[in-house]
């Protein structure tokens, strides 16, 4: 079982957090801040009001007691607007503040939503994907909340409290303050400190909850492999296995709350008892009338009701703070890839020249997968890299879309270190049909259509035509509007990659990158798409990443690599001719063909 220590009261470092997270979101609160001192004008007013209807409900109560039988029509009346006043203003609060609430949320969630494309790879590699879901969602209905039980239930309880004490001190025995400032401090001294303590308690929940989630939504993701080796027992212990920590955590959650409701109960039993105790003695010694023991009544109700649920709101603001630090954290993820001030736009209308100049690249300094690479791709021309499994081909695709940057020499674009050039341009002039197409839970319109949005359905059209897509599309019931399922499952691996090959031509770019672009198509269907890859390459500078050799014959350079080097280079006759590398991988590849 998970156990957690209880963190001091009142620490240092969660002040330090608290004040941190509260820095952050002010300013998307400040911005709208003439709605928000007119709500807090409508806030007072109405508990001037619900602290005024106690008062008239007093003079009522007197009236008759003097043996006024008349009816008081203007005490009635003033007790009626009172009454509506009270939720004339709380609505007025809600209508004036409901947009800023809202417009806050959406502005959050969507620059975390934007940092998070932002950050490199190395990180989405790295994330799980269900705890960031979760995080995001918790942390933008945390805003809601906080702002909902500050608003809503702390300031207004604040105001009530002093308008009391005030009006009890003016009127009535200095005995009442005492005893409600004693019973309001003992209960929030309480209730405060116990949530301290429960904080961790309650952020081991958060966590088993999140870390639960993440394992049920990877193994739902997985469904398939899952069923290729009949784990579904294995994944359902795993994902019990974590659950029987969120149920120990909650259950002990659970049990230090029930705690916490016993002592805020005592405490308010006791000071209900003391002021009803001195308010009956006045009426029996004639210093009070039975309208002030109603009056003292009424004003402890008033106060003691929004206190019931001063825990609740504590510990409800407490989590939506530590919920709101969680996903602000997303916020404080550090860009890997940043682009510099001086960053310049790359425009590319014709064919780009691409340089590798002695590049070093490691994933991790223990391992260094490119060892000083060199070549160059002539504008308009085609360089192909093949290799065997691990020896870095893919990183150059990584390279030049600046996923990573080189921790050694430079890659260049028409003479130009794409440091130096912001991301946006540099990814808008590239086009990559990759091994492992990925596709959006959407149309096979859609997924074509994502690598130009603007394009019009005839482009869409052309281009699965072009990837001789187009004929298969049409044979489907629902056409360009079939579902292609989670990541495309519902289709196989060659549809998917020949879904990846048109939006890549509907892209139109400048560089085109194809890393295995084939690998899954069937041989007869493999050749039309590389005629089309090669009409569509024509004109354009283009990087081909290849296992079969077939497929980049005719490349004006091919490159063979080997653990991270360039160990020949030239065109395919010159290469077979050495008799190297290269000869015995075609040797092999060709019996692997004819047998």
């Amino acid at each position: 079982m998970r156990r957690t220590s209880p963190p001091p009261a009142a620490s240092t470092n969660t002040r330090l957090h608290i004040r941190q997270t509260l820095r952050t979101l002010f300013p998307y609160l400040w911005q709208y801040r003439g709605r928000i001192l007119a709500a807090l004008a409508c806030l007072v007013l109405a508990k001037i009001a619900n602290v005024g209807v106690p008062l008239v409900f007093k003079e009522m109560i007197d009236s008759f007691a003097d043996s006024r039988l008349a009816l008081p029509v203007l005490l009635l009346s003033l007790y009626g607007v009172l009454r509506f006043s009270t939720s004339l203003f709380t609505e007025l609060r809600e209508i004036l503040f409901a947009r800023v609430t809202q417009r806050v949320i959406r502005r959050v969630a969507l620059e975390v939503f934007q940092h998070l494309h932002n950050l490199s790879l190395r990180f989405h590699l790295a994330r799980q994907t269900g705890g960031i879901s979760r995080d995001l969602e918790r942390g933008t209905r945390s805003i809601s909340s906080l702002i909902s039980y500050t608003l809503y239930s702390i300031l207004p309880t604040l105001i009530e409290v002093f308008l009391v004490l005030g009006i009890l001190f003016v009127r009535y025995d200095i005995i009442f303050v005492l005893i409600t400032l004693a019973s309001l401090t003992a209960y929030v001294v309480f209730t405060v400190k116990v949530s301290d303590w429960r904080i961790n308690i309650r952020r081991a929940v958060n966590e088993n909850d999140s870390a639960a989630n993440s394992r049920a939504i990877d193994s739902l993701i997985n469904y398939e492999t899952v069923k290729y080796f009949n784990n579904e027992h294995w994944e359902a212990q795993r994902y019990d296995a974590q659950l029987v920590q969120l149920e120990a955590a909650s259950v002990r959650s659970q049990t230090t709350l029930a705690y916490l409701n016993l002592g805020q109960q005592g405490i308010i039993a006791l000071g209900v008892t003391a002021m009803m105790w001195h308010a009956a003695a006045g009426v029996v010694d004639g210093s009070m009338t039975i309208g002030d023991l109603v009056l003292v009544n009424a004003f402890l109700i008033q106060l003691y009701i929004p206190m019931n649920f001063l825990g609740i709101v504590y510990r409800e603001i407490r989590q939506a703070l530590a919920d709101i630090e969680r996903m602000f954290a997303l916020l404080g993820s550090e860009r890997e890839i940043v682009d510099r001030a001086d960053a310049q736009t790359l425009s590319a209308h014709s064919p780009v020249t691409v340089e590798f100049c002695a590049v070093d690249f490691a994933y991790d300094s223990k391992r260094t997968i490119l060892h000083g690479i060199s070549f160059q791709i002539p504008a308009g021309k085609n360089v192909a890299v093949v290799g065997a499994s691990g020896s870095g081909k893919s990183t150059l695709a990584r390279l030049l879309y600046r996923f990573y940057d080189v921790q050694g020499g430079s890659v260049r674009i028409n003479g130009e270190d794409i440091r130096n050039l912001t991301q946006a341009s540099l990814r808008a002039a590239i086009g990559i049909v990759p091994q492992d197409t990925v596709l959006f839970n959407e149309s096979i319109l859609y997924n074509i259509r994502y690598g130009r949005p603007e394009a019009s359905d005839t482009d869409v059209y052309q281009a699965a035509q072009a990837a001789h897509l187009h004929q298969f599309i049409e044979s489907l019931p629902d056409g360009y509007q079939t579902q292609v399922g989670e990541r495309g499952l519902k289709l196989s691996g060659g549809e998917k990659q020949r879904v990846a090959i048109a939006r890549a031509l509907l892209k139109n770019p400048q560089l085109l990158i194809f890393d295995e672009a084939t690998s899954a198509l069937d041989s007869k269907t493999e050749r039309a798409i590389q005629n089309e890859l090669e009409l569509a390459s024509r004109g354009r500078t283009s990087l081909i990443i290849a296992h079969r050799l077939s497929t980049i014959m005719q490349a004006d350079t091919i490159l063979v690599m080997d653990n991270g080097q360039i160990i020949e280079q030239g065109r395919h006759s010159e290469l077979l001719a050495r008799g190297g590398t290269y000869a015995r991988m075609w040797a092999l590849q060709q019996q692997e063909h004819l047998s």
